[in-house]
């Protein structure tokens, strides 16, 4: 990645000139001919500019500031703008503008550093920046509502007048539920209303109100109390871990990949940093990069600290982001917490970036503004001139090649916290294995050896559902989604077939389309099934299967938390939402039933993550008392890689990566940019992103600094019922990508042709 210059390009309003219904808005006073004030604003567009509005006279005085957002019209309809810049003149006659209709903001909504890293990512992703602040901001501000006022806990305490005659006013026997409440209230100065209306009605509440013997005190966000920061006190770091910790400096930027083997004690570096950031009188920002994480992370940090925690995800309501938004942007939230979007959260006192698991694809936006949270998290740390800690056991080879460079600061954690020891490896040759369900022979052998012991297992297959196919007996036919270049998934439990990327469903078919025959198998294992055999052979034993599937339901995830650590003998089976960041103290064996998925992949990122995954997973075993075994089904025994990845440890694997992506010219070798297109009709994508190419060599021509491959189908061509096609151009500079695609994008968006088609361009994909 390298800073690029913001740069936007102003129009006129779309359909500058107002229609009959919205005549009145241009009959407005406008400001004096000679020194017209206006404004450029972005608005929610696929275009890739800005556009110009006029001030009108009675706003000249205060006019809206970089940031604000503004109400104005934008063809017939009105919406929420945000104000890019003001500017004394425009390209564009001054009849031709519109005014703006009203001011929504006082002060800006976002602080200037993030705001300027709105602009840095809408340049460097070449994405419109309209859809860039608002996509990324709180869907209730895009609407025009305002920032909602600090929380105020609502108490409730006993009245001067209940104190001298309460009891006597309340003496008839009919009022003993009133009596009950003033006695809590006498007992406890100042009791919160959530707490009475556990045990009173709020009809109660209001007839002590309104008798006066009861009143309502609003007390504001509280204070943190430093001398009282701490709930629980800090652990004592071992060697490695008081080496990494002397060498994070908390002051001025600079960016530092925390590289720990599993259940090495990152997360105890992180605690001691924000300790220290918040005693300095500042916030610190932490990303995860997948909610499943969010449960045991938020324990985590109120559990060490007695501060507020701001959450940010996907699984809140609009109000609750808004609120947790607020809280952050008022500094009132010295912890901000939250997955990739969180990335945008403003902070009024930033200190700090943590950024867990930073290898994981999860960070990487896959639709519409493909940002990478790591990576701008980087960049906003550099605006904020504050420290970014990447921290992972896994780090990606993007990350490990800046530390070679010199950009990143390497410090490493090679042993586990405490006296855990590493888990032993074993691998099963599923060629000469009796498997069942997945399971093979020997590893049920494992898992029943420590049942036996009251310990508990984790059992990883990354497939969801019952069975990745349904296939007929006789002739072969494999039912298949008519979306997507897949085939359909059987799940039982539903009584039915999912398709996993479109989310089509159909019932389950008792005869086959093709030939009629009544024999259709359920071929493959998925989770389901897994499952399934292990409650018949372990009946006594809880079985919990934790997939997208078995977690939709609120609370689901933490109920799996809270079984899993009270210790009691269990077997998780499981997709990678259990494979990254969670402690489970009481996991002694960890058993991967398929080990091959990454191994034969187009593409070329597939190596580096299966290495990640499968140490990933590993690392959830033997994090207590006990060592902890993994054992790896497989049946590739002798690959070289899965040969170098047990044995010789992921840094080794890494290096072998990085070695033969810099023999091909692979990233991070290069610089990889994607023109993405998809439409109803292949042709329709496949000839835009022709014409793509042939104005991407008339701006630059194919050479040894750029070079151009495709239109090519991607991984998956039909999904969704659209046809997606990719245009691969790889530079070895960034600073010429950046030249070309600047000048790419606004001539695709003059094609006719890019009117029949979905497109959009991928800086730095981590799909193909």
């Amino acid at each position: 990645m390298a800073d690029s210059t913001p740069s936007t390009h102003a129009q006129p309003a779309k359909d500058s000139h107002p229609s009959e219904d919205v005549q009145a808005t241009a009959d407005k006073k406008l400001p004096a001919a000679a020194a017209p004030l206006i404004v450029r604003v972005a608005v929610l567009s696929p275009l890739r500019r800005t556009f110009d509005y006029l001030v009108p006279e009675e706003l000249a005085d205060s006019p809206p500031q970089r940031g604000c957002r503004v109400s104005v019209y934008f063809g017939k309809r009105k919406i929420i703008g945000l104000v890019i810049e003001q500017a004394a003149s425009s390209d564009f006659a001054l009849a031709k503008l519109k005014p703006i209709e009203a001011v929504i903001d006082i002060q800006p909504l976002l602080p200037e550093p993030l705001f300027k890293l709105f602009i840095w990512a809408a340049n460097y992703y070449h994405h419109p920046i309209g859809d860039v602040l608002f996509r990324t901001l709180p869907a209730l501000l895009r609407v025009g509502r305002s920032l909602p006022l600090p929380k105020q806990k609502k108490l409730w305490r006993a009245t001067p007048l209940a104190i001298e005659h309460g009891h006597e006013m309340l003496k008839k026997a009919s009022l003993y539920k009133q009596r009950a409440l003033l006695d809590e209230l006498l007992k406890k100065p100042l009791t919160r209303q959530s707490q009475i209306l556990k045990f009173y009605t709020r009809g109660t509440l209001q007839r002590v109100q309104e008798k006066g013997i009861a009143e309502l005190v609003l007390i504001g966000p509280e204070k943190v109390d430093l001398d009282n920061l701490l709930r629980e006190q800090p652990l004592t770091l071992n060697p490695s871990q008081q080496q990494a910790m002397d060498a994070i400096d908390c002051h001025g930027f600079n960016t530092w990949l925390l590289d720990g083997v599993t259940g090495s004690g990152k997360t105890e570096i992180y605690l001691q940093c924000i300790e220290k950031i918040i005693r300095y009188g500042r916030q610190a920002l932490v990303l995860i990069p997948e909610i499943s994480l969010t449960p045991q992370t938020e324990k985590r940090f109120r559990d060490r600290f007695n501060s507020p925690v701001a959450m940010l995800h996907s699984g809140l309501t609009d109000q609750d982001r808004l609120e947790a938004w607020a809280q952050a942007a008022s500094g009132d939230a010295p912890i901000v917490l939250g997955t990739r979007s969180a990335v945008f959260t403003p902070m009024k006192n930033p200190g700090i970036i943590i950024l867990d698991e930073e290898h994981d694809q999860s960070y990487k936006q896959q639709e519409g503004f493909r940002y990478s949270a790591r990576d701008l998290a980087v960049i906003r740390a550099k605006q904020e001139n504050i420290p970014i800690i990447l921290g992972s056991a896994t780090p990606s080879l993007e990350s490990l090649n800046n530390c070679e460079n010199g950009r990143y600061q390497h410090l490493v954690l090679a042993n586990r916290a405490g006296d855990a020891k590493p888990p032993n490896w074993t691998m099963v040759d599923l060629r000469s294995e009796q498997v069942e369900s997945g399971v093979a022979n020997t590893t049920l052998t494992a898992i029943r050896e420590a049942i036996d012991n009251q310990q508990q297992v984790l059992v990883f297959l990354n497939r969801r559902g019952f069975a990745p196919s349904l296939l007929c007996h006789y002739c072969g036919f494999a039912a298949e989604c008519p979306n997507c270049d897949s085939r359909l998934t059987v799940h039982r439990r539903r009584q039915g077939l999912l398709c996993h990327y479109c989310n089509y469903k159909r019932g389950l078919l008792h005869w086959c389309p093709s030939c009629r025959g009544d024999r259709m198998v359920a071929a493959g294992d998925g989770t389901e099934r897994s499952e399934a055999w292990l409650k018949e052979c372990f009946p006594d034993t809880r079985i919990i299967r934790v997939d997208r599937d078995t977690t939709r339901k609120k609370n689901a995830l933490q109920e799996m938390f809270d079984t899993v650590d009270s210790g009691a003998p269990c077997i998780l089976v499981g997709t990678q939402m259990l494979a990254k960041g969670h402690h489970f103290a009481n996991i002694t064996l960890v058993a991967v039933l398929d080990a091959d998925s990454g191994l034969f992949s187009a593409d070329f990122r597939a190596h580096e993550r299966l290495g990640q995954l499968l140490i990933q997973v590993a690392g959830r075993s033997g994090r207590g008392d006990v060592a902890g075994k993994v054992i790896l089904q497989t049946h590739q025994p002798d690959h070289p890689l899965l040969e170098i990845l047990i044995h010789q440890g992921f840094n080794q694997y890494a290096k072998v990566l990085r070695e033969q992506r810099q023999q091909s010219q692979l990233p991070p070798f290069s610089q990889l940019t994607l023109i993405r297109a998809d439409a109803a009709h292949a042709n329709n994508a496949e000839n835009f992103l022709r014409l793509a190419r042939q104005c991407a060599e008339a701006i630059m021509p194919a050479s040894t600094q750029i070079n151009y491959l495709g239109p090519l189908p991607a991984l998956m061509e039909r999904r969704n019922a659209r046809y997606r096609y990719l245009l691969q151009i790889t530079g070895e500079r960034r600073s010429d990508l950046n030249y070309l695609l600047s000048k790419l994008v606004l001539e695709l968006e003059k094609l006719p042709e890019s009117r029949r088609v979905r497109w959009g361009v991928d800086v730095d994909p981590q799909e193909l």
